[in-house]
């Protein structure tokens, strides 16, 4: 019996997702390994600026890298249904994610003072690491854009295993050494995924075969709305360490305790991660081929998915949590059981809300997805300049911000879908009209596609 549910349940998953999966177990134990080896070795203040740039990184870094990621990875895999080669995708994303990482290092350079004073207690180090850790997370958009849309998800989950195996390496390195630094410990961010795509360039050289050009429209048409609300996704779910920093200076054992516990309860985000990877270029694919039935089928499985996930994982966070981020981290004992429970349960709707939203681009309703985002944030931002605790304040406020996002989003995929059910009744076809190519997919490419 047990052997069925576990058959039909990795059956369900799209193709793909258990490749994935083992590199992200990896990289997201090697977090865990990274921040509690860092919690163990590093001094309450040293550990803050490593909380502050852990988050500063994977909210703007990961704010507009992953939009460069997801968009290569939807034209890739909505050319490669044409038999188009993904070379010119690859020059030109290579191009793309260069420029953005010039812009943020000069924004970096040019505020330089007031970030390392307010953010990193004056250590102006830090912004070395935190510059490092931007052109670690540029060059892995790159090429993990490129293997996921060919579907190479084995070199896909080689390159997160690698990634974090490194990681996990480095911080043992330096806890055993006795290394008491703040920038080491953050440096790791940049080198060890550097290493990985230099480990894993030749499968991404090799596969990415010549065709036809791709303009520049298609590169940025819908990036500019994808990064917009990538960045609203990463305030949702890593604002709420920044804003004790920022509204309660004072509070340095609640930074870092805030960070474990969402690290925490964040476990089913991580394990979501090899569903998400799998599941753009299957949508993108399925809505590019005009196959409404498999593409609402890939949704209804994710969000289910994705309801056992965080509800299992919030269970264990919640009942575990108190005990568990003192113990594994080094954090203050300042956190119970309810901190937990509103961290799981934003976190639960939080994944929802990134399953619609992939819904919502591989139909190119880019401007859709990131509405529902400024929602959600309006939602966050009430909530936390509401009156009392700071440590419930931000707690609630990502519950509210994923909870609203998400709602919004299921709203709207319905709309479409009814829209594009009343097209498809009037023989007018899918939802783009006559001459029109679902964003980013050449005319070429769809027709084929249409016709396989």
């Amino acid at each position: 019996m047990i052997v069925n549910l576990v058959s039909r349940a990795v059956r369900a998953l799209p193709p793909g997702t258990l490749r994935v999966g083992i590199g992200v177990v990896v990289l997201g134990a090697a977090s865990y390994v990274h921040l509690a080896l860092a919690g163990h070795t590093l001094s309450p203040d040293s550990m803050a600026n490593v909380s502050v740039l852990w988050t500063i990184a994977f909210s703007v870094g990961y704010g507009f890298y992953t939009p460069v990621e997801q968009e290569i990875t939807r034209i890739v895999a909505a050319r490669h249904i044409g038999g188009e080669g993904a070379a010119p995708v690859l020059r030109r994303g290579t191009i793309l994610a260069g420029g953005i990482l010039l812009a943020i290092l000069l924004v970096v350079a040019a505020a330089g003072v007031p970030i390392s004073d307010r953010l990193f207690g004056g250590q102006r180090s830090m912004l070395f690491a935190l510059a490092g850790a931007f052109i670690g997370l540029a060059a892995t958009a790159v090429t993990r854009g490129i293997l996921a849309g060919l579907g190479l998800f084995r070199e896909y989950g080689a390159q997160l295993a690698i990634d974090g195996g490194l990681r996990i390496v480095f911080a043992i390195l330096l806890a055993v050494l006795g290394v008491e630094s703040a920038l080491m410990f953050s440096l790791i961010l940049m080198v060890a995924p550097l290493l990985s795509v230099v480990v894993t360039l030749r499968p991404v050289l090799r596969h990415a075969l010549p065709g036809a050009t791709v303009t520049w429209k298609a590169m940025y048409r819908g990036l500019a709305l994808l990064i917009v609300s990538t960045m609203l996704s990463q305030i949702v779910v890593n604002i709420a360490v920044i804003n004790v920093k920022i509204l309660e200076p004072g509070e340095v054992e609640l930074v870092s305790a805030l960070l474990s516990a969402i690290v925490l309860a964040r476990v089913p985000l991580f394990v979501f991660t090899s569903l998400q990877t799998s599941l753009l270029p299957g949508l993108a694919g399925a809505h590019a081929s005009g196959d409404h039935k498999m593409f609402r089928q890939l949704v209804l499985r994710s969000c289910g998915i994705v309801a056992a996930l965080g509800l299992s994982g919030g269970l264990v966070a919640t009942v575990l949590g108190p005990w568990l981020v003192p113990t594994l981290f080094g954090s203050p004992e300042v956190l119970g059981t309810a901190d937990f429970a509103w961290f799981s349960a934003g976190t639960l709707c939080y994944m929802l809300a990134l399953v619609l939203g992939q819904a919502l681009m591989a139909q190119g309703a880019h401007r859709h997805q990131m509405w529902s985002w400024v929602v959600g944030v309006a939602g966050l931002v009430a909530v936390t300049a509401s009156p009392g605790s700071i440590q419930v304040r931000v707690e609630v406020a990502y519950l509210t911000g994923s909870l609203g996002t998400a709602l919004i989003m299921a709203v709207l995929l319905r709309t479409l879908g009814r829209r594009s059910s009343k097209l498809r009744a009037d023989g007018a076809g899918a939802e783009s009209g006559p001459g029109e190519a679902p964003l980013g997919v050449p005319l070429d490419s769809v027709a084929q596609a249409r016709r396989a």
